[in-house]
């Protein structure tokens, strides 16, 4: 073979394979993201629009479902999910992850936050940045911190007013070891149940109560089986908004950007949603018959300074030291 017929071999070649990829590059993708939540809540809402927003910017060639309220599991057999590759996303829940990636634990120490904006920005800095490094070591990609609010207990028995009302109620936490800590902390005798049975062990009175933001107990209609909610806002949780790095290693570069981008989007959405939400279901849960309870705090922090000495102490204890004196 003559240089020329090599060197035009070589060209069809690179023709070929630059052909291949481009057809691979408009290969129709079906990806499912998985969540906890009901249709309403902004977890939901967001989800679908990140959906929404990926399809249209790649002209309807990756199509994501959403599934919504457990359908695929709870957070923490969908975490599992992520991990191995069998799911693709999930907006998944701070006390799920933290059972992989413990440091987020310390975005929950009891009223550490003065306002939720405060742990948006946190979460968007050099700590944010780290949790995602973090978090991809363990095969989950961050693609954003969407918000699981400002938490308030709930229950079926008193009002809470002080932490001596808390006391011997058994109070149903997320398998987050933090909101345990919290909980003994104040005399409850927390119990985990999966969100999803949540609502029907309240109303058969297997727990006395919960501790979830107000969007939270709306959407899931908590308050048709609880008299009573105080307004403790003991603690604040994120929602890790995550993509299976299986799963972000198979897009091309390119959709890698346009999920990122999207990402961001249903970020800012999800965090107004909420936002929204805290300020006007007051009202609105009060409308449905519900005793709703503001609380004098200084007593609560006082009762789980304990939960910062344990913490500070722990295998976790330099990451927490960085964040509380990122929140001073």
């Amino acid at each position: 073979m003559t240089r020329f017929n090599l060197l035009r071999r070589a060209a069809l070649v690179a023709a070929l394979a630059l052909a291949g990829s481009a057809t691979f590059a408009q290969t129709p993708i079906k990806l499912i993201l998985g969540h906890g939540a009901a249709p309403g809540n902004p977890r939901h809402e967001a989800s679908m629009k990140f959906a929404e927003t990926v399809k249209a910017n790649t002209n309807g060639r990756i199509e994501i479902q959403v599934a919504h309220s457990s359908q695929l599991g709870d957070d923490s057999a969908m975490v599992t999910a992520l991990r191995s590759g069998t799911l693709d996303m999930s907006a998944n829940s701070q006390g799920a992850v933290s059972t992989v990636v413990p440091e987020y634990s310390a975005l929950g120490l009891p009223f550490l936050f003065s306002d939720i904006t405060k742990a948006w920005q946190l979460l968007d800095g050099p700590l944010g940045q780290e949790l995602a490094k973090r978090s991809e070591a363990k095969g989950m990609v961050v693609l954003g911190y969407w918000d699981n609010g400002i938490r308030h207990i709930s229950n079926s028995k008193r009002p809470i007013k002080l932490p001596a009302d808390v006391k011997g109620l058994k109070v149903r936490t997320p398998p987050d070891a933090i909101t345990v800590d919290i909980m003994q902390a104040l005399g409850a005798d927390p119990q985990q149940i999966k969100f999803s049975e949540l609502y029907v062990a309240l109303q058969q009175g297997v727990v006395d109560g919960q501790e979830n933001p107000l969007a939270n107990i709306a959407s899931a209609k908590l308050y048709e089986v609880q008299k009573y909610i105080s307004l403790t806002g003991h603690k604040y949780e994120s929602t890790p908004f995550l993509m299976s790095k299986r799963s972000w290693d198979k897009l091309s570069a390119a959709d890698q950007k346009v999920f990122m981008a999207a990402g961001a989007e249903a970020t800012q959405m999800q965090r107004k949603l909420s936002k929204e939400a805290d300020e006007t279901l007051v009202a609105e849960i009060r409308g449905k018959g519900v005793q709703i309870d503001t609380v004098d705090r200084a007593p609560f922090v006082q009762a789980t300074r304990v939960v910062y000495d344990k913490w500070s102490a722990g295998p976790t204890g330099e990451f927490v030291k960085r964040v509380v004196q990122a929140t001073r």
